[in-house]
This record gives structure tokens, C-alpha cells and sequence, in this order.
């Protein structure tokens, strides 16, 4: 059975090398600023939360950015005044998600 690489060529499209396949373009996590944010927890009506605060970035990818963080911490969070809320004590993970991301973490 032929694959998608010989339908390509059947239909006279270019080949696609392995370098091309896997050069989706790599997301650096923040849009190009250099800066320092930071993580803390508080206590609000009894329950705690986590919150992350420096950011001055595009609010499309704040939106893309309370997403990962709500998928892979399994946990509900909300974006108020350029500031992510997380609920629950995630601090650690926050950080290690947030340097993975490209930011830089005080």
C-alpha cells in the first residue's frame, strides 16, 4: 500500500526531506522580552492559590499560557490584571513549567 510520500510524488508535489518534516517552528514561551516573574501563594476565602505576576505579554498568549498550566497541573485558574491564578499550592510547579516556557523565574 502506497504511503502519503508516494501519493506526493504521484501527484507531482516536491519531496519533503526528514528536516523539513520536523521543522514545525519551536514556541519560545514568551514574545521576545526578557523578564522577571514571580510565583507566591496566598490565602483567599479560606482556600489557597497560587499566583504568577510579571508578565507583559500578549493576552493571546497569557490565554495559551493558563492552558497548559490548567492541563498540566489538573487544576482551575483564571488570568486577572496580567496575572495567572492558579487554585491550589503549585509554586514549584508553576516555576518548572514557566522555565521550560522560556521565562525567567525569581
Amino acid at each position: 500500500m502506497p504511503g502519503l510520500e508516494d501519493l506526493a510524488s504521484m501527484l507531482g508535489m516536491p519531496e519533503r526531506k526528514a528536516e523539513q518534516a520536523s521543522s514545525a517552528p519551536k514556541r519560545v514561551g514568551h514574545d521576545g522580552q526578557v523578564l522577571r516573574l514571580r510565583v507566591r501563594t496566598e490565602k483567599r476565602r479560606g482556600k489557597i492559590i497560587t499566583i504568577a505576576w510579571g508578565f507583559s505579554s500578549h493576552p493571546k498568549e497569557l490565554e495559551r499560557l493558563l492552558t497548559l498550566l490548567k492541563k498540566s497541573l489538573g487544576a482551575g485558574g483564571q488570568i486577572v490584571d496580567q496575572t495567572i491564578e492558579m487554585q491550589g499550592d503549585h509554586v514549584q510547579r508553576v516555576k518548572d513549567l514557566l522555565i521550560k516556557e522560556g521565562y525567567r523565574v525569581g
